[in-house]
């Protein structure tokens, strides 16, 4: 399907400390969108401190250099903006939006915190209590907490960096000292770890030179070595079941191996293009077979990566499948009729007009996602920190709209019973 890229000027450079920076000017509204992004996500937090990404990045937001606590909250809203930050497989990220006027107080506030945050016992132990609470609220005390991104990776995989449970344990939130958090910072912190990328309406000869006086001083730090992401394929179907005491209904999770998403993307793309043909919408496949046809489940979603950030994941993730079911539900049921489906797909093709509807549907989302100055800042950044490519991001739908009929059905036919690994929610309500 022929689907046009988009075409969002990009400008790149690199300041002298090793910060990578990424423009991309919009003068069609009077906003812009700010992001920092590092390159230290869940994946890359040493064993005995699971949870610290994400822990250090609530410690950003506690002061800067000189700024006091509560100070970032108060200038981007005081500008009318918003701001917010997120912890990733890969990266963690933090950005703002605000009127194009207040540019430079977005970029005052990441270098100085890019200077090194207030990092005190106060701090530390605040937010380790803020971050223990948000365990409590999104997966302890909450039906179907952490299926399938935390519950999913230990049955996949073996090595530490992809098997451990991100939020962390209470243990070892607990145990952080702020000398730990000084190395954290310190180690992965580093401006040449780091992309700053600026979406919107403004001037790039000003804003290089905004750029160069707020981040240039900030000290020159070398940046980090990646740990090892490598793990072996499954070469057998694991699969593995738990009691959730406050799960209503039954559910299970599958997820296989896909190629590379960096150093093969041409292969890992069908990936992408196969899980929204088999899950997207009520003339989806999966959906038409499980949901209306034979009832096996309520619903049922397809993505890849654990944290459905497709583009902006590293070696290796997955094709996941989730869904949930009615009372006394059997998840093995389920798996076979995906089988089913899965090799009715690579024996028989794709129906006419279901790739090109597909990839409509998509490139529409791209396209809806970009149109926001947040929207180019937050993937820019994290492509030109992954691939050193932010163009991409313009190539996204014409991409989508190559894929072709042969590539889906290859990769369906990849998809077997012995490269996957499931994981079952056992209902103990009323039980």
């Amino acid at each position: 399907m022929k689907i046009p890229a988009t075409k969002y000027p990009v400008e790149r450079f690199t300041l002298d400390n090793g910060l990578r920076v990424v423009l991309t000017p919009d003068r069609s509204a009077p906003v812009v969108g700010v992001a920092v992004v590092y390159d230290v996500g869940i994946r890359s937090e040493p064993e005995g401190r699971t949870g610290f990404a994400h822990l250090f990045e609530h410690l950003m937001f506690q002061g800067s250099e000189n700024l006091e606590k509560l100070a970032h909250f108060r200038h981007v809203q005081g500008a009318g903006g918003s701001f917010n930050g997120s912890t990733h497989l890969d990266y963690t990220d933090y950005f703002e939006v605000l009127p194009a006027g207040a540019l430079e107080r977005a970029l005052f506030l990441e270098a100085d915190r890019m200077r090194g945050p207030r990092l005190t016992e106060e701090n530390l132990r605040n937010q380790v209590d803020v971050v223990k609470e948000e365990i409590r609220v999104n997966v302890l005390n909450r039906p179907y907490g952490g299926f399938p991104w935390l519950k999913l990776p230990p049955v996949m995989f073996e090595t530490f960096p992809n098997a451990h449970d991100g939020y962390g344990s209470f243990d070892d939130l607990e145990s952080a000292t702020v000398d730990d958090a000084a190395e954290f910072f310190r180690k992965y912190y580093a401006c040449g770890n780091a992309t700053l990328a600026v979406a919107g309406d403004f001037d790039v000869a000003t804003t290089t030179k905004l750029i160069e006086h707020h981040f240039g001083d900030v000290p020159a730090r070398p940046r980090p070595e990646l740990p090892d992401f490598a793990e072996p394929g499954l070469s057998a179907e694991r699969r593995e079941s738990y009691v959730d005491r406050l799960a209503p209904l039954p559910a299970v999770a599958a997820g296989w191996r896909v190629p590379d998403p960096i150093g093969d993307f041409a292969d890992y793309l069908p990936y992408v293009v196969l899980a929204e043909v088999l899950t997207d919408g009520d003339a989806s496949r999966l959906v038409e077979r499980l949901v209306q046809r034979d009832r096996l489940v309520t619903s049922i979603g397809g993505y890849i990566g654990f944290m459905g950030d497709e583009y902006q994941v590293r070696n290796p993730t997955a094709l996941l499948l989730q869904a949930h079911m009615p009372p006394g539900g059997d998840g093995g049921k389920v798996l076979r009729v995906v089988d089913e489906e899965l090799d009715r797909l690579a024996t028989g093709g794709l129906a006419p007009g279901e790739l090109a509807r597909t990839q409509a549907r998509m490139a529409t989302h791209l396209l809806r996602d970009t149109d926001a100055v947040l929207g180019r800042a937050l993937p820019m950044a994290v492509l030109e920190l992954q691939r050193g490519r932010p163009e991409l991001l313009n190539e996204l739908p014409k991409l989508v709209g190559e894929v072709t009929e042969a590539q889906i059905v290859a990769a369906a036919a990849t998809l077997r019973p012995e490269h996957r690994a499931t994981v079952e929610v056992v209902p103990g309500v009323n039980q």
